[in-house]
């Protein structure tokens, strides 16, 4: 069997360039190499409650995006997290064997925590079971398929040393029964630059969306914060956020131009922002089609996800059926 690579998103809304060129694109590009296994987290969405309506929409947002920007479903298995019933029990025979000191440790919590203290609240304000045991959940969604690599950002390295944690806890323990899994961190992946010049994420509300409305995506570029010197006044391109999200999207030749005019003098700021929207719109100009023929054939969607679940389950049985057998819950 090809080694397998794994790949989950929390369905937090359409995809901005920042998850792009961040996530999707990389770990699209693993199915070359790696049996791909690509997952709607909505499990992990129920820890900030959404109304069933907000994530049923949520759910159908993920899922276009992901078959419009390229995922091969015939070659990949694509299916929702929940649709797995051996999640929940391979959770919580993780849940067993991990430490509470190490939960405590993890980032969403501790920055919950302090977030809490520097407000003068109790530390624990706000924090639900399902937020503190999230990298639980998040480690059987990894180890329940004996994954090989998981690609992540640098942000998220945790979350494999925690899983690895647990993975060796358990062999410890019981003997060696799941397979410790491989981060990997692209190097050349930067973090992209929102329109405010913090990293682009949806919590800032600095995105540029893929699949927003033409007009709404253009009004968003020209927002993008620069600074306020003249066109004829040289600038630092790599300083400049615009600049940093241009580089994106033109080709070598052109960048190579629009760099000289930074540091030479001679650049409108005004009018890159222009070309910058048409270069967005090019690049997505048929993943956008695919994404709007999609997001409301929800039968469709729901059928593809199913055939990806009936696949994804018969990888997780037998590795679930081990680690019943090692526990003692099976002869």
């Amino acid at each position: 069997m090809r080694k397998i690579s794994l790949t989950g998103i929390k369905p937090t809304g359409a995809p901005h360039i920042g998850n792009y060129f961040g996530m999707y694109k990389p770990a699209i590009a693993l199915t070359d190499t790696y049996l791909g296994m690509y997952f709607v987290a909505d499990l992990h969405a129920l820890t900030t409650t959404p109304t069933p309506q907000e994530l049923q929409t949520l759910i159908y947002e993920v899922a276009a995006s992901w078959i419009a920007l390229g995922l091969d479903v015939d070659k990949a298995i694509f299916f929702r997290q929940s649709a797995i019933p051996e999640i929940p029990q391979c959770t919580w025979l993780l849940s067993c064997v991990t430490p509470k000191g190490l939960m405590n440790r993890a980032h969403a919590y501790k920055a919950q925590v302090e977030k809490n203290i520097e407000l003068g609240r109790d530390p624990d304000d706000g924090v639900n079971m399902g937020l503190y045991n999230y990298p639980v959940l998040m480690a059987a969604d990894i180890l329940l398929y004996d994954s090989d690599v998981v690609p992540v950002g640098q942000d998220q390295k945790q979350h494999i040393e925690i899983t690895r944690d647990i993975a060796e806890n358990f062999n410890r323990i019981y003997g060696q029964t799941l397979k410790l899994p491989e981060g990997i961190i692209p190097e050349d992946v930067q973090a992209v630059p929102g329109i405010d010049g913090r990293k682009m994420s949806k919590s800032y509300n600095n995105t540029l969306p893929i699949f927003a409305p033409e007009k709404a995506l253009r009004k968003q570029v020209m927002r993008i914060v620069t600074d306020s010197k003249t066109p004829e006044e040289p600038k630092d391109p790599d300083s400049d956020n615009l600049y940093q999200i241009y580089r994106l999207f033109a080709p070598t030749e052109r960048l190579q131009e629009v760099r000289n005019l930074y540091l030479q003098g001679g650049l409108a700021y005004g009018a890159l922002k222009q070309e910058l929207a048409e270069l967005m719109l090019a690049t997505f100009a048929e993943p956008r089609r695919k994404y709007t023929e999609l997001i409301d054939d929800h039968a469709y969607l729901d059928a593809i996800m199913a055939a990806g679940a009936e696949k994804a389950r018969a990888i997780a049985q037998p590795v679930l059926a081990r680690m019943r057998k090692a526990v003692g819950l099976d002869r």
